[in-house]
């Protein structure tokens, strides 16, 4: 294998100083034309390419943000991945997107290659809800904002959604359209958005009178498509046989709605289904799904611009935890047929 070539290189056969081939690409201007026409001769004729991650380690300023989410399957994580992609561009910076696919090793394996690459800042769903894996960051005074989860102190910034108010809103459409017997599909416990959405639906069940025994939960695995169907053949055997569910993400409804239509349980005539975060394949389900809708693009924006804001202050940075709002999109798995 033929080793790279080096600013060294260069200087060597330039017959010049590894100062001058280094002003020659940073500084043009202190170099004469002669120096600088023969020095460019000499990179061209070696094919020499300056190293970019050495030059920002040097300035102690990377272009690259990381973004860690917990499932690129999921098109919610897509849509979240854009936004900040988005903000980042405009700011002249990229972003490195990794996977962790909920998976706390994963995560800190990656965390920890963040701060290996000093990149400018790091934009984190956490799969640990301790926080602990985080401290990779906070060692290298790499700045941080939470996605898609609430900060626990006002040492970050973070930018999610309000999930219990999301279980509330599905659960209280089923209530309204006659269900009294739901089911809730959740996902890993130790997701924070999993138990929220189940703190909604509790909530909203409290609030028509009904006990938390109205609700019987089927957990999963994990937060996709297969984990939904593992889920809906096990809710078609409970007895007596729930009339509605409500699935913690959209992955996990259209899993459930493969198993009912493999049951040949009609959507919604004998249950419906609510899911979470309307995404784009929601509306094209066979049954066009019912779904809490996130905005996940606005998320992974503002979420980049809170983390371009703190690593642009030279001090005084105000850290925020901003929380929008979800919105209940009606389709025809949760309305009753006229």
């Amino acid at each position: 294998m033929e080793s790279m070539v080096g600013i060294k290189d260069v200087a060597q056969q330039a017959g010049v100083s590894v100062g001058t081939v280094s002003n020659v690409i940073n500084r043009p201007d202190l170099v004469s034309e002669e120096t600088r026409t023969r020095v460019q001769s000499v990179i061209n004729k070696l094919g020499y390419i300056r190293s970019e991650s050495a030059r920002q380690l040097r300035a102690g300023a990377s272009r690259i943000v990381g973004l860690l989410v917990l499932d690129m399957g999921n098109p919610f994580f897509v849509d979240v991945a854009k936004g900040a992609e988005r903000a980042a561009r405009q700011a002249g910076l990229g972003v490195m997107v990794c996977n962790s696919a909920q998976s706390t090793g994963e995560e800190a394996e990656y965390l920890s290659l963040f701060a290996e690459q000093r990149v400018r800042g790091a934009l984190v769903t956490p799969v640990d809800a301790s926080g602990r894996s985080l401290d990779a960051l906070r060692r290298q005074k790499i700045p941080f904002v939470l996605v898609d989860r609430v900060s626990q102190d006002a040492a970050g910034c973070s930018v999610s959604v309000d999930d219990v108010v999301g279980g509330r809103l599905a659960v209280q459409h089923l209530l309204s359209v006659g269900h009294r017997s739901i089911v809730y599909v959740g996902g890993p416990g130790e997701l924070q958005q999993v138990r929220d959405r189940r703190a909604g639906a509790l909530t909203a069940l409290a609030e028509a009178g009904l006990p938390a025994e109205a609700l019987t939960e089927v957990s999963a695995e994990r937060l996709d498509v297969a984990a939904g169907r593992d889920a809906g053949a096990r809710l078609l055997g409970l007895s007596p046989r729930p009339t509605a569910v409500f699935c913690a993400n959209d992955l996990l409804a259209l899993g459930v709605l493969q198993a009912l239509f493999a049951a040949r349980v009609s959507v919604p005539e004998q249950m419906a289904i609510v899911g979470y975060d309307d995404i784009e394949f929601a509306a094209a389900a066979a049954v066009p799904l019912t779904s809490v809708r996130q905005p996940a693009v606005a998320m992974g924006r503002l979420a980049a611009e809170l983390l371009l804001e703190e690593t642009s202050a030279a001090e005084g940075h105000e850290h925020r935890q901003v929380v929008l709002q979800p919105e209940l999109v009606v389709r025809g798995s949760s309305l009753p047929p006229r």
